[in-house]
């Protein structure tokens, strides 16, 4: 037990923690999308269940980091099974993103234009499963290449889903509840699905060129609903 309190050990836990809270971003816009299309009673229930049910996948995944290193070895023309997970991850991802980015523009995902819920609470539940899985492929990896210590390397990712699952709610109903954020956070998810998509074919793109602009693009954002709520009560 002293040694949990090793100064490097406790580093490394910080550190871990921080790459996958990076991570749970992007978890965040994905459950906010998947779970919007679930009735709302739904939602909270569909988040947690597929959250938790992350957990355990990639917990198991730690465990199985024997297995996870020998995919990269090729198995269909230059690709190895890593390889296809992050394609199909990436290409399912951009077909998501790109049909809720119509629903949004064409307004087909109003409730008030649309007659049922196009999505089943198992559905959901697996989308938030099998996404959380392909973009935890990489954390697992590089994880445990940090630290030999399973004990440290599972108590960060706890710790990271708790505090992903105490702000998942707010974050997507905020989301959910401005239409600008909305897309923006689609575009966002476009941009990812892009990425993944290049990964596989062994081109990486440094992750600071990914989501500095993406932070900027926000702040822009969240400045013009300052303005447009500050207006708003003005006119009052």
């Amino acid at each position: 037990m002293e040694n949990l309190f090793d100064p490097n050990l406790l580093g490394t836990f910080a550190l871990l923690v921080g790459l996958e809270l990076v991570l749970g971003i992007d978890n965040i816009l994905v459950i906010s999308i998947i779970t919007g299309r679930l009735p709302r009673q739904e939602q909270s229930i569909a988040r947690i269940s597929g959250l938790g049910l992350a957990l355990l996948l990639r917990v198991s995944m730690l465990f199985g980091v024997t297995w996870l290193q020998k995919m990269s070895s090729p198995i269909l023309a230059s690709l190895s099974v890593h390889d296809l997970v992050l394609l199909a991850g990436g290409l399912f991802l951009l077909y998501k993103a790109a049909k809720e980015m119509h629903h949004v523009v064409e307004l087909s995902s109003d409730p008030a234009n649309s007659e049922k819920i196009a999505l089943t609470f198992s559905s959901a539940v697996t989308q938030i499963v099998a996404l959380d899985a392909v973009f935890s492929l990489d954390s697992v990896v590089t994880a445990v290449g940090l630290s030999e210590n399973m004990l440290v390397i599972v108590g960060a990712v706890v710790v990271s889903f708790a505090l992903v699952l105490i702000f998942a709610k707010p974050i997507a109903n905020f989301v959910l509840s401005n239409p600008t954020l909305k897309i923006l956070a689609l575009a966002f998810l476009l941009c990812i699905g892009v990425t993944l998509c290049m990964e596989a074919f062994h081109h990486e793109i440094p992750k600071p060129y990914l989501y500095l602009p993406m932070a900027f693009a926000l702040a822009v954002e969240l400045v013009q609903l300052r303005y447009d709520y500050n207006r708003k009560r003005r006119e009052v």
